[in-house]
């Protein structure tokens, strides 16, 4: 394999998001270097990382941890609310292994190190579109720790059924009316589910759904 190809067939769209502009001259260059690669966007504030998946609708979002704005673990919840099909590989300078097994649960699909050389990024990005997970290699965090990350937690098939509905923005009366069951007994299951997966609203529910992988 060359340096400059990735053993892709389509185009691949690719968001960067990093804040400092010689960093993302960097990755720019590199990724226009492939032909199967396109960037589509660059964004230097967590804020910004949203809505230009909106716009843009990229496969990958390449993410730095340590935007300006809003913090790179809270930008992939927020991107996994609304889509679990767009990429997310992080490349920080963050080497704590309990910060890669974070993001992972968060829903980060790899984890690579700024200092690692620019073909362990290229691969990685091959890797995640093919949907393999990607831990960089000078970290020793056990992907099948974290990933799917929650196996201690034990819902009902009921209770999977309700936490599923929530996060598509199902209220409790449309719940009840597709499971032919009461608005009562969709509340005790809301209930019981905020306890089991300590939530406190549905948008932490929903961060549940890709977390055990619903």
């Amino acid at each position: 394999m060359s340096h400059h190809s990735l053993p892709m067939t389509d185009n691949v769209k690719l968001l960067i998001a990093e804040d400092h502009p010689l960093v993302r001259l960097g990755m720019r260059n590199l990724f226009e270097s492939c032909q199967s690669v396109n960037v589509v966007a660059e964004v230097a504030d967590g804020l910004e990382v949203y809505s230009s998946c909106i716009h843009h609708q990229p496969d990958i979002v390449l993410l730095d941890l340590t935007l300006p704005g809003m913090h790179g673990i809270d930008v992939i919840y927020k991107i996994r609310q609304r889509w679990c099909d767009i990429k997310i590989v992080v490349i920080t300078a963050d080497a704590m292994e309990h910060r890669a097994g974070e993001a992972l649960k968060a829903g980060a699909n790899a984890y690579i190190l700024k200092n690692s050389p620019q073909q362990l990024l290229l691969e990685t990005v091959w890797s995640v579109m093919r949907g393999n997970t990607v831990v960089d290699p000078k970290l020793s965090v056990n992907i099948l720790e974290v990933d799917p990350g929650e196996r201690n937690v034990t819902l009902t098939s009921r209770e999977r059924q309700v936490l599923k509905l929530i996060a598509e923005g199902r209220r409790n009366r449309d719940i009840a009316e597709d499971l032919t069951i009461t608005v009562k007994t969709v509340e005790t299951h809301r209930m019981n589910l905020m306890r089991k997966l300590d939530a406190h609203n549905a948008a932490e529910l929903t961060h549940w759904v890709y977390r055990l992988g619903l």
